[in-house]
């Protein structure tokens, strides 16, 4: 038995878990929040300084956590950019998050490479606010001066395990993260530096990219640093999702992802083909709107909180009485409609009651992620069973309408900080291939998630219909919107 730890640094919090390398046993855990930065309106700051993670870190690993511990894997919070100088430091705090100053930035980008579909082609994604070659433009033409300065690009987790390396001469990264960038290509493997250059203004160092189960390097104590990787994709291996399988995660946004053997190009952008932390692809479709739809009609209802909306919901039948919500409330990228509204559909005297209204607002968000799904499985990606993620999914109201809206088994996995499990995961593959027991192309077999596991059953006919009451009411007010 070896010992092995996965850090996962999200924006908010550092939390570490020590696992037992041929199970996936948990054996102690730590947590650190970040340090609070004052932001402008009380949200989370878009720039921040680096040394924060490190601090909370540092916190998290007290009191002796990593006894013992033989290899450590990085997860990190995606989109961070990391702008350093010639001599390794920081150039201005880190960009990370969603960053809205930065979307005029992904339109400019779009333009100057001739399209969505020249974007899709170069790197299998389309320039949102949130990437880092998003950002890279932001700063050229902003912070002109810091931008010059810039001369090499890292994210949350390369620089994490550069810091815990030592910050050797060596920088690394992995596919999973550098997929994310906007300038690096799941299909050929390949950075493009002129779309750096597009973006920064000239170009830049970028790290090598790792493949899944290489190690970043040694500790002077020898403690074995893995790869790292984004924490999408160590939640998706922490989870244990693999062919067959596809993830639902309820946020304010909500996003699908799926485990797929080959990158995919999608023209219209609805797709950003990601690299998984295994070799395989991870195609992920986003909407603007998913739990946010529900606390808006939480607000209009007059309920306490999403319990009590899902209580209120339950009281109806499927089908709301005919009332069906189009969640659009900030507009919507799956369909592409940034500046279309929400719509209600289906007022008549009978379905005028607030538990109707509830249970509309719970199927047109799960119909808008089936919208999502259906994306996906358009362009071959086999889904037979659904994870679904995020707090609402233990709402009794998503759990009695998921599985036959979206026609497939779903897996409501108990809360965990999966991110770190995957980076544990990967330290654990790391460090067995370095000793020479584990296969490179295999991970080690973990126990997985415990989980509540939901059927379709005599439902799904039921869910059907359901759903073909809301995509023709999508069709009536947005026609052709996903032929676009």
């Amino acid at each position: 038995m070896g010992i092995v730890a996965g850090l996962d640094s999200s924006p908010d919090f550092t939390r570490i878990v020590v696992c037992d390398t041929d199970t996936g046993a948990v054996l102690r855990q730590g947590y650190a929040p970040h340090p609070v930065e004052a932001t402008e309106g009380g949200g989370r700051p878009s720039d921040v300084d680096p040394q924060a993670w490190l601090l909370s870190l540092g916190e998290a690993a007290g009191g002796g956590l990593l006894e013992g511990v033989q290899a450590i894997g990085v997860s990190a919070q995606q989109n961070a950019l990391v702008p350093l100088d010639v001599q390794g430091n920081t150039v201005r705090p880190a960009l990370v998050g969603g960053d809205k100053r930065a979307q005029v930035a992904a339109a400019d980008l779009i333009d100057a490479l001739g399209g969505r579909e020249a974007w899709a082609q170069a790197v299998g994604c389309v320039p949102q606010a949130a990437q880092p070659v998003t950002k890279l433009r932001w700063l050229n033409k902003t912070e002109p001066e810091a931008a010059l300065r810039t001369t090499v690009l890292m994210q949350a987790h390369d620089w994490l395990v550069w810091q815990l390396l030592g910050r050797p001469v060596r920088r690394t990264t992995d596919r999973g993260g550098a997929s994310g960038t906007g300038y690096w290509s799941a299909a050929t493997g390949a950075y493009r530096p002129d779309l750096v250059e597009l973006a920064l203004g000239h170009q830049a160092s970028l790290p090598e990219v790792l493949g899944p189960s290489d190690a970043a390097g040694t500790t002077p104590e020898g403690l074995l640093i893995s790869a790292g990787t984004g924490e999408t994709m160590a939640a998706a291996f922490g989870l244990g999702i693999g062919l067959g399988d596809a993830v639902v995660s309820l946020g304010a946004s909500g996003s699908v992802m799926a485990v797929h053997p080959e990158a995919l190009v999608d023209a219209t952008g609805m797709i950003t083909s990601l690299a998984d932390a295994t070799g395989m692809h991870l195609p992920v479709v986003t909407t603007l709107n998913a739990v946010r739809a529900l606390r808006g009609a939480v607000e209009l209802l007059g309920v306490p909180d999403l319990e009590g909306l899902s209580d209120l919901a339950m009281k109806s039948t499927p089908g709301a009485h005919g009332l069906v919500l189009l969640p659009y409330l900030e507009g919507e990228r799956t369909p592409n409609l940034p500046h279309t509204a929400g719509t209600l559909s289906g007022l008549r005297r009978e379905s005028m009651r607030p538990e109707h209204l509830a249970r509309a607002a719970f199927e047109g968000m799960l119909c808008g992620l089936a919208d999502a799904l259906d994306v996906l499985r358009g362009r071959g990606v086999d889904v037979r069973r659904i994870f679904l993620l995020g707090p609402a999914a233990e709402l009794p109201a998503v759990q009695a309408v998921a599985p036959a809206l979206f026609g497939a088994q779903v897996v409501v996995p108990q809360p965990a900080d999966y991110a770190a499990l995957g980076a544990a995961r990967q330290a654990a593959w790391a460090l067995g291939v370095s000793q020479g027991t584990l296969d490179p192309r295999l991970p080690p077999v973990w126990q997985g998630a415990v989980a509540q596991v939901l059927e379709p059953g005599e439902e799904l006919a039921v869910g059907q219909a359901v759903r073909q009451q809301y995509v023709s009411v999508r069709e009536q007010t947005h026609p052709g919107a996903f032929r676009a």
